[in-house]
């Protein structure tokens, strides 16, 4: 044993082996330094257990090919590409929506080089950062004023903060939800300083309810979005436009939380209803807030909108620099609403609404070229079929419905393998590829599986079900 320790090539001479390899040359040697004591680390441990006996192995030659496994599987970025082939369009453990190839040019040249972000091309001064969306937020929205902060979480507490610190906000009661993450509406609230008065019950709140909850300290009526929470059967909430007539007899505004928010009508894509942002801007709230990561598909953002005598208020509160966004947001933001105002174009540049507005024939013959591609790479090691299936929305919205889709089915035949191992192996790959298991298959959804990586899933798949 103690000839084997002996054996074993000192860091130095590894690194120095690695930097004639010309691999990994970038990188950083601290981290390359520590990677190569890890692995050594290994091979100690393997000795004293007796797994590795033979004195070749610990030759370079020999160790040489599972070193730089080791560096290429240990070194990648923690944070890094996932294939999203679950069907779940705006999946918020996968990154939430992708950007339309316009808002990723915009922030490649935000990144790469000096922009007019806070200066005034016309006076030479200091400008505001708000005003390069502004504008597209008002023209598309139909409000009179707009700003952007970081999420729609930081949107609403910034709201309620400025709005009505240390006073009462009525709300109702069934809308008190809590969403991914363990954000609760109540919490927010309670942050913000707003006083909480809850009306109505969980499932059925009327217009008197929310009128007898009006006294002296009452700043403003909430509705807020229940995001993926439904009620059905016996139920009944209150529209936007009876609380905004309710808030002008009182002289009080009407704030509306829509979450998820979006400026695209779905419904002549067999999605149902759900209120844009123009129609609670045109229904008369006095503020909208909403995302601009999820249905809008855009950056993470928490966008406001409304009348201006609110707007500026928030604007000017001093809160809303600790949570105002960075240049790249700001850039994919103004690429992405500028797609808006041609709604067609927005639909086929915009990846989230291309997914979401995809018909079941595109997805079926986008199902088929899939799955040759599988059968030619994959041969003899898996059998892939086509089956019926479903997809869904995500980030909070449209939570009841599916979209119809055909999946591709993997059932791999090597080595016996089941589909859960296939898919516990799909994530230690280079990228990962995710899915989900049905129909006694892992399967693979074309709704949000480019065809520009379909060469890329198969090459993945073989990775792992090739002997």
């Amino acid at each position: 044993m103690s000839e084997l320790y002996r054996l074993l090539p000192s860091v130095d001479l590894i690194l120095q082996r690695i930097s004639e390899s010309g691999r990994h040359a970038h990188l950083p040697r601290p981290l390359l330094k520590d990677l190569v004591n890890v692995h050594l680390g290994q091979l100690r441990a393997d000795i004293r257990s007796g797994k590795l006996t033979a004195s070749e192995e610990l030759r370079w030659p020999a160790l040489e090919g599972p070193l730089h496994a080791f560096l290429d599987r240990t070194s990648r970025p923690h944070f890094r590409r996932v294939i999203n082939a679950t069907g779940v369009v705006v999946h918020t453990n996968l990154g939430r929506s992708l950007l339309a190839r316009q808002a990723v040019q915009a922030v490649t040249e935000a990144c790469a080089h000096y922009s007019n972000l806070e200066f005034s091309l016309d006076t030479g001064q200091r400008g505001s950062r708000y005003t390069h969306v502004e504008e597209l937020l008002c023209r598309l929205t139909g409000a009179e004023a707009g700003l952007v902060v970081n999420n729609n979480a930081a949107a609403v507490l910034l709201m309620l903060d400025t709005l009505a610190k240390g006073r009462e906000v009525v709300v109702s009661r069934g809308q008190l939800v809590e969403i991914g993450g363990s954000f609760r509406i109540p919490d927010v609230m309670a942050r913000s300083g707003a006083v909480l008065r809850e009306v109505g019950a969980t499932n059925r709140t009327h217009l008197h309810d929310y009128e007898r909850a009006i006294t002296p300290e009452t700043a403003a009526l909430l509705k807020v979005h229940a995001s993926n929470y439904r009620i059905i059967g016996f139920h009944k909430e209150v529209s936007l436009r009876e609380m905004v007539a309710l808030g002008d007899q009182h002289g009080l505004p009407v704030l509306d939380d829509l979450g998820s928010g979006n400026f695209f009508d779905f419904t002549p894509y067999g999605l149902g209803h759900e209120p844009t942002v123009q129609e609670a801007v045109a229904a008369g709230a006095a503020v909208v807030t909403f995302s601009g990561d999820k249905v809008l598909g855009g950056p993470q953002a928490g966008i406001i909108v409304g009348r201006r005598a609110y707007i500026e208020p928030i604007k000017k509160n001093p809160m809303n620099r600790a949570l105002r966004i960075d240049k790249m947001t700001l850039a994919a933001l103004e690429a992405t609403l500028r797609l808006y105002l041609d709604p067609e174009l927005a639909r086929r540049e915009i990846p989230t609404l291309r997914m979401i507005t995809a018909t079941p024939d595109e997805l079926r013959r986008r199902a088929n070229k899939l799955a040759r591609s599988l059968r030619r790479t994959l041969g003899q090691s898996a059998k892939v079929v086509l089956l019926p299936g479903s997809s869904r929305v995500g980030g909070g919205a449209y939570p009841e419905q599916d979209l119809p889709t055909t999946l591709v089915g993997i059932h791999p035949i090597v080595h016996a393998l089941g589909v859960e191992t296939v898919r516990d192996r799909l994530l230690d790959v280079d990228p990962p590829l995710v899915g989900r298991i049905e129909h006694d298959a892992f399967c693979l959804d074309p709704r949000t599986l480019s065809d520009a990586e379909h060469a890329l899933a198969a090459q993945v798949l073989a990775s792992v079900l090739h002997p």
